[in-house]
């Protein structure tokens, strides 16, 4: 790639993000040389990374849960990313309103426009704005344009330019219809309470949510608290700019808007791990705003949650006592090696090479049980490592078809296998291998994970 000369006002702009011009540099190279695709062994099943939990196991993982948010000294906290503007899901009404037929949903909005739980707030706009006309008025007349001038423009609801999480989602009948924000904090209220009786949030925001996020929060927060008998300590953060992406033409020069200054977008969901890093909690859920449902449905949810929490809290205890065998017992036997590594490869699937470390039957001289010694030690130093990092468990659905990832086992540059979820644009389907794991992937990731920090 030939090297770029970057003007005094690029390189303004790149400090004030916090992105080096090289780091700009490598991103254009990417984009030349293309991403390497991952080397992948086979879709996980339920032979391979995918656990399904009988009746028992369930029950055991709910009784570890309750015990730990019993524990004063363990925090638990949501966290949502909620930094995207509602915009694409009105995508089809855009075109709409700007003069194309209407499409087949938006038809379905339009006909069944009094089923949506911002119909009331709809229509209060339209009667303020239009002379007392209700929508009702307004689509008997053929003003659809009307109605959903005032849905997505601000001189009505504004949803346009809105994040999902201060979108009205559900009716709560008898009470006021709640938005995606309302239902993560009720949803937090019933999995995710501590001893103390406090649940935390915590929201990545784009800057400009923040303050009628902070409104909402505030206007809502005593309602839902006497509601589900908790109190809530939510936080925010914004994506951080450094982690943007340059913006690039068909020829892979940099695209530059109308006033000259370089155009970055904001990277995607994997661009929040410095967020969740930075996040102080023992065990942390991670959950999409979109992804939600109203109280009536939650029962699922709720089960779910704290069976994949619990599920998790039982790795971490083993983990936990793995890692004190490997510290406190000076060598450890080929036993208990031989132990951890099964632990790895069934619950992780981990695979880890570990070389005869057994001691013989027969006599061995002092140098050679000395090199045992050095072996095993070497490998418990190895295992340790392996086992020392954030536990994270994903719940799985069955794949009907829906975009999104899927879990696959895979190996790394190191030689060692893992679990990833793996969207389709990093499988090489040009690969007859891949291909063929991709379409026997029969699992699908709906964005409902949890970590766990071991240290």
């Amino acid at each position: 790639m030939e090297a770029i000369e970057w003007s005094d006002e690029d390189l303004r702009q790149m400090e004030e993000k916090g992105i080096s011009p090289k780091a700009v540099e490598a991103q254009l190279e990417k984009f030349q040389k293309g991403f390497p695709f991952l080397t992948i062994l086979k879709a996980a099943d339920l032979e391979t990374g995918i656990t399904a939990l009988d009746e028992k196991s369930k029950i055991a993982a709910l009784e570890a849960w309750d015990r730990e948010l019993a524990n004063p000294r363990k925090k638990a906290l949501k966290f949502v990313p909620a930094s995207g503007a509602a915009s694409r899901m009105f995508k089809d009404l855009y075109k709409y309103l700007g003069g194309e037929a209407p499409t087949k949903s938006t038809e379905e909005v339009l006909e069944r426009i009094t089923d949506f739980a911002f119909f009331d707030a709809l229509n209060r706009a339209t009667m303020l704005g239009e002379g007392g006309k209700t929508v009702s008025k307004l689509l008997d007349k053929g003003e659809g344009r009307t109605v959903i001038k005032y849905l997505l423009e601000e001189t009505g609801l504004n949803y346009g330019h809105l994040p999902k999480a201060l979108i009205l989602f559900h009716k709560d009948t008898p009470n006021p219809p709640r938005t995606a924000l309302e239902e993560h904090l009720a949803e937090g209220a019933l999995y995710a309470r501590g001893a103390n009786g406090k649940v935390y949030l915590h929201f990545t925001l784009s800057p400009e949510h923040i303050k009628p996020f902070e409104t909402l929060f505030q206007k809502r927060k005593e309602v839902l608290e006497d509601r589900y008998g908790v109190s809530y300590e939510v936080s925010y953060s914004i994506q951080k700019p450094s982690t943007d992406t340059i913006a690039v033409n068909p020829d892979n020069t940099p695209f530059r808007n109308p006033d000259g200054s370089l155009l970055f977008r904001p990277g995607g969901h994997g661009a929040l791990i410095e967020n969740l890093n930075e996040v102080d909690a023992d065990t942390i859920f991670i959950k999409n705003i979109d992804n939600v449902v109203p109280d009536f449905l939650k029962s699922d949810t709720i089960i779910y949650k704290k069976v994949l929490a619990g599920y998790l809290v039982q790795l971490r205890d083993k983990v936990y006592h793995y890692m004190s065998q490997l510290t406190e017992t000076g060598t450890p036997s080929a036993t208990l090696i031989e132990e951890i590594r099964k632990f790895l490869l069934t619950r992780f699937s981990v695979q880890v090479d570990v070389p005869d470390i057994d001691l013989p039957t027969s006599d061995v001289d002092e140098i050679e049980e000395l090199k045992l010694e050095e072996s095993r030690n070497s490998v418990a130093k190895n295992l340790r490592q392996i086992l020392n990092r954030p536990i994270r468990v994903c719940g799985m659905v069955r794949n009907e078809g829906e975009p999104g990832g899927g879990p696959y086992l895979i190996r790394d540059k190191s030689g060692i296998s893992s679990l990833q979820i793996l969207e389709s644009t990093q499988i090489d389907l040009s690969n007859e291998h891949d291909k063929a794991a991709f379409e026997k992937s029969s699992y699908f990731n709906p964005v409902d994970h949890l970590t766990y920090r071991v240290s």
